[in-house]
């Protein structure tokens, strides 16, 4: 824009020039050699113009000839180089996606085309092809040929990293992290690693230091490392609390401060507050955390923040945090320990019957076992509560990496991450409590039909009744399930069934039909045996209903066929 301004200035001074000589005639004599020459003014500006512009255009063709060779090599260099960028960026997309070949061959022709002192993408694409065809040592070497140069520093430790990731290789993967994190304290990856291992070794001090050289600038950053000095401040509070209370406390503190909500913070501050004997803050801190989360560590260190106190001091301490969350299970949990251990039986049950109906879990139940056990000693609804304990969702506890732990810890023992610990309920159970019908359906199928057994028929009639044949179990099943009728021609029902089955034999029986319908007979079976005055009867089975005094002998049954 400013050359087009510059461009339409020079024009019209040369024009505004132009007018002022037309509108001023007058003649330019020149001798010269003895000759004289005169001309017009006007002549004379446009000549010299004319003049001007020739030796600027001479100049310019000499100035091209002479550089000529210095801007056809330069023409060359440039295309060359394009084609080799090219050919780098095909190599590195090829890598990404996976197709080694490709990005072997497109790294070898970049190659030829760029020199790897002024492009260090030709050491990343020979790696990644490296580590594509499975050749580790020579990625590994490239890698260490990165790490070498203050400019690919990074991305050579980067690359040395995941190859000790992927060896196993902790101390050196985190050795490599350390590096990357004392260069660039922005980087994630890094930093996390050096925090895991300056966590597994207890440097505390280290590890906040390594937080606190990270400056973030977003909202969520600023959250997160926040989050992080929490936690190395409680965990430093932690383990100084049993020799040095008083750095404790102000570690503790700090912690407490960045995040309120955050249970092992308050706790820790709290333990070393009493530690000094500073039950007010100590309680003021705990009620604090209360109020934001209600968590059974809170409860434990409140109720028996003075050692000194009854089991009814610590009730009334109970109820007092529980008056502020009421309805809160964690509230009735608390309330029902101490008046079971301060001896109020029916307290403690009203606390804990109200718990289950807030969140019926593990721990409600097993509280409700020891209240029953404590009052009445009854096994029987001890044996019931723990049943329901059994099958009901289980407590909340620290979890980490499927890791379950009774106690706060600032990595995970699995992976060492740092925060990784969340208070929830581990995974359910596959059974849960379920209550009348759906625990009736639940139940498998059992089939309640007494049926009696040869011996049974033999302690009856005093016979051994042999096996019933195949046929013969066939057609009773037929009976029993109602889909032939037994009824004769005068539509009269057969007797009902009875316990002693008459007297057969390995045979198939006689079926017999309804006139016009065929006979199928095989052999003729034994006449049942009728019942003598002399005969004695066997008192029944207890389950066995007896005969019934009414018949003196079976009626033989018949089934339809058709």
């Amino acid at each position: 824009m400013i050359r087009i301004l510059l461009f339409l200035l020079v024009v019209l001074a040369l024009g505004l020039g132009f007018a002022w000589l037309a509108e001023r005639p007058g003649e330019l004599v020149i001798t010269f050699g003895g000759y004289r020459y005169e001309i017009a003014l006007m002549m004379a500006a446009m000549l010299l113009v004319v003049a001007v512009a020739a030796i600027l255009i001479l100049w310019w063709v000499i100035r091209a000839i002479w550089t000529s060779p210095h801007a056809v090599a330069r023409y060359v260099r440039g295309r060359r180089r394009d084609r080799g960028y090219k050919a780098l960026s095909t190599g590195l997309i090829a890598a990404g996606a996976g197709d080694g070949g490709l990005a072997r061959r497109m790294g070898r022709q970049s190659a030829k085309l760029l020199s790897s002192k002024q492009e260090p993408l030709l050491r990343l694409l020979d790696a990644q092809a490296a580590l594509l065809e499975g050749d580790h040592e020579s990625a590994r070497a490239k890698f260490s040929t990165m790490a070498a140069d203050p400019e690919t520093r990074l991305l050579g430790l980067r690359g040395l990293y995941l190859e000790a990731q992927r060896l196993g290789e902790r101390e050196a993967a985190r050795h490599y992290a350390a590096q990357a994190a004392d260069a660039a304290p922005q980087l994630d990856w890094a930093v996390n690693a050096a925090l895991e291992a300056r966590t597994d070794e207890h440097d505390w001090e280290g590890a906040l230091a390594l937080v606190e050289a990270r400056k973030p600038a977003q909202v969520e950053e600023r959250a997160k490392s926040e989050r992080r000095r929490a936690v190395l401040l409680t965990a430093q509070a932690m383990e100084l609390l049993d020799t040095d209370p008083a750095s404790a406390r102000a570690a503790a503190l700090e912690a407490n401060r960045l995040q309120p909500a955050f249970v092992p913070a308050a706790v820790t501050a709290a333990r070393a507050l009493l530690r000094q004997n500073d039950l007010r803050r100590a309680s003021k801190v705990l009620e604090a955390a209360w109020k934001k989360e209600p968590h059974p560590e809170v409860a434990d260190v409140y109720v028996h923040a003075r050692p000194g106190d009854s089991t009814h001091d610590r009730l009334t301490r109970a109820r007092k945090l529980a008056r502020m969350r009421a309805n809160h299970v964690e509230s009735e949990l608390m309330v029902a320990r101490a008046a079971l251990d301060a001896g109020e039986f029916a307290q403690a049950r009203k606390a804990a019957e109200a718990a289950v109906r807030i969140e019926p879990r593990e721990g409600a139940f097993l509280l409700l076992a020891d209240i029953e056990e404590a009052e009445t000693g009854d096994q029987g609804r001890v044996r019931h509560w723990l049943a329901k304990a059994v099958r009901a969702p289980r407590d909340p506890a620290w979890v980490a990496d499927g890791f379950v732990s009774e106690r706060w810890a600032p990595a995970s023992p699995v992976t060492g991450e740092l925060d990784a610990f969340e208070w929830r309920a581990p995974m359910e159970r596959l059974g849960q409590v379920v209550e009348g019908e759906e625990a009736l359906a639940a139940l498998p199928a059992v089939e309640l039909e007494h049926r009696p057994s040869a011996e049974d028929a033999e302690i009856v009639t005093g016979d051994t009744a042999p096996a019933p044949a195949e046929d013969d179990v066939r057609a009773e099943a037929m009976h029993e399930d109602g889909s032939r009728s037994s009824e004769g021609e005068t539509g009269e029902p057969d007797a009902p069934a009875e316990a002693v089955e008459p007297e057969k034999t390995s045979e198939p029986p006689v079926v017999a039909a309804d006139p016009g319908e065929r006979e199928i007979t095989n052999e003729k079976p034994a006449p049942p045996r009728e019942m003598e005055d002399t005969d004695e009867v066997t008192p029944p089975l207890p389950d066995d209903p007896g005969i019934d005094p009414d018949e003196s002998k079976p009626e033989a049954r018949r089934f339809r066929l058709f």
